[in-house]
């Protein structure tokens, strides 16, 4: 007994020490990317400082008071807000028909062979050449942003998923079948793990489509958005407005990005271990 009482508290101490070693490469990242982050910035600041002037590539100091004033105003969250709801719902709507789409696709391969060629050149075609036709459909209001977002993104779904299934093991669905699994158990327990790796990809990739798609529509027609802050602002020759716009939106993207980042340590963290 005295033996294995000595063992235990010895295993916990090894436990924490392999937590410390986990902790330690995360919290020596984080340090780094603040470090690089505080470097560029203060670069950056000294530059239209000293060197050139911020009149064309802005100052973070006057960008940073910026977008503090338009919070203080009301107007950051309008724009935000206005932005956020063009993308999320751009994006909700792909991931809703992209991603029955590749179902299909995968189940039914003369059909997507004959799809295919179509797809590709729908995919190749540069989008933002439609958003003026989306405007003219659609009006200047929400629509034609979500629209404009969707039209871009929805094929990033359609695509992942396809190819993910088409990597899938045939002999492990078979497998299930011979043992005479219902076809709802094969797709919970096999299809929908095999491919969500793939929806992870191709929701980190739409992310920043979807923004894009938002953005595009809103420099062609649009009163109110980060796009057309940032129009406005280039249009009135003001650089800090316009780099203001751009680093609200990498923030969005950075956190959006983060947030998927979390759900994919949770669900495929295992796959690392």
């Amino acid at each position: 007994m005295g033996a294995l009482e000595d063992e235990i508290p010895s295993s916990t101490t090894g436990k924490k020490r392999v937590r410390r070693r986990q902790l330690k490469p995360s919290v020596f990242l984080v340090r780094d990317r603040i470090l690089l982050l505080a470097i560029f910035l203060g670069i950056w600041e000294l530059t239209a400082t000293w060197l050139v002037s911020p009149l064309w590539i802005g100052q973070p100091s006057q960008v940073a008071a910026r977008i503090w004033s338009m919070a203080l105003s009301g107007s950051l969250w309008l724009h935000t807000w206005t932005t956020l709801l063009e993308a999320g719902l751009g994006l909700l709507l792909a991931f809703v028909v992209g991603v029955p789409v590749g179902i299909l696709m995968a189940r039914f391969k003369y059909g997507a062979a004959v799809a295919e060629p179509y797809i590709m050149a729908l995919y190749s075609m540069p989008r933002v050449a439609l958003a003026p036709l989306f405007i003219i459909w659609f009006g200047i209001d929400l629509l034609s942003k979500v629209m404009m977002a969707f039209s871009i993104v929805v094929f990033i779904f359609i695509l992942n998923i396809h190819e993910g299934l088409k990597t899938i093991d045939t002999d492990l669905v078979d497998l299930f079948r011979t043992m005479r699994a219902p076809p709802r158990y094969v797709t919970r327990k096999v299809l929908i793990p095999w491919i969500e790796p793939w929806i992870i990809a191709a929701m980190r990739l739409a992310i920043g489509s979807a923004l894009i798609g938002a953005i595009v529509a809103e420099l062609i027609g649009s009163s109110k958005g980060l796009g057309w802050y940032i129009e406005n602002s280039a249009g009135r020759l003001d650089t800090t407005g316009v780099f203001a716009g751009i680093t609200i939106l990498v923030i969005i993207a950075a956190l959006a990005n983060s947030a998927v980042g979390w759900v994919e340590r949770r669900r495929l963290g295992w796959r690392r271990s």
